[in-house]
């Protein structure tokens, strides 16, 4: 399954991305998703990201179950 976005980009970042999958025989689409897997991939091992999201998802659970009282 697939979900549809819209993603607006600068000319230039356009035009260069562009040209990439041309040269590599392939979509815009395609590299773009490539991109954001590796980036995806690139924060999932990055540490002091993990320990950030799992400080700030412990204190949204707290607020919402003060919340739900």
């Amino acid at each position: 399954m697939t979900k549809q976005t819209t993603v607006r980009l600068p000319d230039e970042l356009a035009h260069q991305a562009e040209a990439i999958a041309r040269v590599r025989g392939t979509s815009v689409n395609a590299l773009i998703v490539e991109s954001l897997q590796a980036e995806l991939e690139r924060v999932r091992a990055d540490k002091e990201f993990t320990k950030r999201a799992r400080k700030l998802l412990e204190r949204d659970r707290e607020l919402l179950e003060r919340l739900a009282r």
